[in-house]
């Protein structure tokens, strides 16, 4: 273990640096210099520009990074995945740098990939955050739920749901009705209600008809498809009686907190920056 390091989450649109001294962070940084952000080639320059920016500390990157539109496709682990397994295949594509893999699941044909989440995922569990059997919810663009085993990440599946928002409101024909701000509202929860009766397509339409026949307040149509999808989202992965520990921003935790206590599910906060911080860390230990 070196006492001192960077460890970067590096998405697709984003970068957050963390320098890490004895376990602790002593200094963050947040910019837009996602992969996309980085030309061809380029991604040697970027690594060189924070290694002098922080005395050419030893570096751990994980996220998109480490895909095939990254600097270097660093593979997957297969799930059940470990803390150490991700150590272990760490790529090294120059000294003192390594790339955290992704980790990858595949049942009945159906594949599925996660990429810097793993860190948090199991940061989370390795620093006792959540209990070695939990499951946990990282909303977002592509929401995953993950199940955690004896502190192991065994199984995860991913759910374009906020995606699936964008697009609509971006893109279909009720987009023009989802004018509004999406709040923890009233129109939220009927569209969580609306979510349990298993048809989302008939559903989704329903919005449209309800602005012609003014079944519905204007301004609360986003609020409605929110909950709609959120809430089939959480009818899909969640059981009444469990606790979900939730690795979210302030307003998407709600939203999510919401849904679940609506199947008769609660949840924990977790903070899903501290998590990534131990979750690296211990992977900075094993690289050794």
């Amino acid at each position: 273990m070196v006492s001192r390091f960077l460890a970067v989450d590096w998405g697709t649109t984003n970068r957050r640096a963390y320098l890490v001294e004895d376990g602790a962070v002593v200094a963050t940084t947040r910019d837009d210099r996602g992969i996309l952000a980085v030309e061809p080639g380029g991604f040697d320059a970027e690594v060189a520009s924070l290694r002098a920016r922080y005395s050419d500390v030893p570096i751990v990157l994980a996220g998109m990074v480490g895909s095939n539109r990254g600097w270097i496709d660093a593979g997957y682990v297969a799930a059940p995945a470990t803390i150490d397994a991700l150590a272990a295949k760490a790529v090294r594509p120059i000294d003192g740098v390594a790339i955290v893999p992704g980790v990858s699941r595949s049942v009945a044909g159906r594949g599925d990939v996660m990429r810097g989440e793993e860190v948090q995922l199991l940061g989370a569990a390795a620093a006792g955050m959540v209990p070695p059997d939990s499951l946990l919810c990282q909303p977002g663009t592509h929401c995953k739920w993950a199940w955690m085993k004896d502190g192991a990440l065994a199984d995860f599946v991913t759910a374009m749901t906020g995606e699936l928002f964008a697009l609509l409101k971006a893109h279909a024909l009720i987009g023009q009705e989802m004018t509004g701000a999406v709040a923890d509202d009233t129109a939220f929860g009927e569209g969580v209600a609306d979510a349990g009766r298993d048809d989302l397509l008939g559903a989704l339409f329903g919005v449209r008809a309800a602005s012609v026949l003014g079944l519905r307040v204007a301004g609360t149509a986003a609020s409605y498809v929110s909950g709609l999808l959120i809430g089939t989202d959480v009818r899909a992965h969640v059981r009444p009686g469990e606790t979900v520990y939730l690795l979210a921003d302030e307003a998407l935790g709600a939203l999510y907190a919401r849904a679940i206590g609506m199947v008769g599910a609660s949840t924990q906060r977790i903070d899903s920056h501290a998590a990534f911080v131990a979750g690296v860390t211990r992977i900075e230990e094993l690289l050794g």
